[in-house]
């Protein structure tokens, strides 16, 4: 008896003890858990997140911005911004901002100079981000399925439907909703520089090619002399080859009396090709059209002409690409993006050159970006922007 009296003392303080550990381990995995909660809580906190020195301009970026004020008195902090709110997202990011310590404390952007310097691989690095994840902060606050699209203004009541029909996300259009954006010359030129690169790779094999960029033309192959300049996205077919140089035929539309420029479309201030007096003498007529709003007559012409084949490609979508791409990074600083057939080609010279100045865009990406524009404009359904 006194063995099992003692058997049983013993089994009852060894059951207490495992109760005491799993009691205690509880109550250490709740406190670890809650400490965790109130970590992440607080590191994603704004006033947290904008206490260093080097957040300094971001925040003043920030305060300037509709997030931060708007007549509807909703603020989104930082972490609404930047931290997904799906639980693998979320720790994933918390993970990942521990680069932003290491930076802080080896002073990477602690300059205005610095930051600027910067500036646009952070912003393209969250831009990435945000196109990966289908913009999940914005929609954290903004649905397509709880908007009122027709109370919306008049952009964005057109710019909406087209983004939910292609299925387009909120940082395709909209980039400087928080901060200023970068100086994206950088960005623009290495996109001009992987056009160039893919026009080089052209099948030799391919007759009907478009411009990549801005370049002169000669009528005869062995002249030093040029005779006009062809406009980026201008269609060529390709008539005769002679090692790098290539004789092409252009297509177009001449105003009667207007020799010096071939146009797109007849009534439309797309510029194809400017010539001087020799290569306007070689225009060959092959119809005639009167505008029917403006009593203007417009003759259908061709020219045929020499230029190097390295600035020529095939496939038209890739400039387009770019230039979809140069509209994205430069044009979304003040609004979301315009869609492109809110205003007719001609419509479009005026905005552009508006806009320009506000932009990081050079002579000859604005130039690209209004053709682009122009090209699928509201009155060129069917053009060829649209037909491409």
């Amino acid at each position: 008896m006194a063995r099992n009296r003692r058997f049983l003392r013993f089994a009852w303080l060894k059951s207490w003890r495992i109760m005491g550990l799993l009691l205690l381990g509880a109550i250490v995995g709740v406190a670890v858990l809650a400490g965790s909660v109130t970590i992440m809580h607080k590191t994603s906190d704004s006033e947290f997140c904008v206490s260093c020195h080097s957040m300094q301009r971001p925040l003043a970026e920030y305060q300037g911005s509709i997030h931060f004020q708007n007549p509807a008195g909703i603020r989104a902090g930082c972490a609404d911004c930047h931290v997904p709110p799906q639980p693998v997202d979320y720790m994933l990011t918390k993970m990942g901002a521990l680069k932003d310590v290491v930076g802080e404390i080896s002073g990477k952007i602690d300059s205005e100079e610095k930051y600027n310097a910067h500036k646009l691989t952070m912003a393209e690095s969250v831009w990435k981000t945000m196109k990966a994840n289908d913009s999940a902060t914005c929609r954290s606050c903004h649905s397509f399925d709880a908007m009122d699209v027709l109370a919306q203004r008049p952009e964005a009541r057109k710019a909406h439907p087209v983004a939910i029909r292609d299925g387009q996300t909120c940082i395709d259009c909209h980039r400087g909703v928080a901060h200023i954006l970068p100086d994206m010359r950088a960005s623009n030129a290495s996109g001009a520089t992987q056009l160039l690169n893919a026009a080089a790779h052209t099948p030799a094999q391919a007759t009907r090619l478009y411009a990549v960029a801005t370049q002169p033309f000669r009528l005869d192959p062995k002249s030093d002399q040029t005779h006009g300049t062809l406009f980026p996205s201008s269609e060529i077919t390709v008539v005769e080859r002679n090692g790098e140089q290539l004789q092409a035929r252009l297509n177009g539309w001449q105003q009667q009396n207007v020799p010096g420029a071939i146009y797109a479309a007849p009534g439309k201030r797309i510029m194809s090709a400017v010539l001087d007096e020799r290569a306007a003498a070689q225009v060959v007529v092959l119809n005639r059209q009167t505008d029917s709003e403006t009593g203007q007559q417009w003759n259908q012409v061709s020219l045929t002409f020499w230029l190097p084949q390295k600035a020529l490609i095939d496939d038209q979508q890739k400039i387009w690409q770019y230039a979809a791409g140069l509209m994205s990074a430069n044009c979304t600083g003040c609004h979301g993006l315009t869609a492109l057939d809110h205003y007719n080609a001609n419509q479009w010279i005026g905005v552009m050159k508006g806009m320009a100045p506000r932009t990081s865009l050079d002579q000859e990406q604005l130039r690209l970006l209004t053709q682009y524009a122009q090209k699928h404009a509201s009155d060129m359904n069917n053009r060829e922007g649209r037909e491409k």
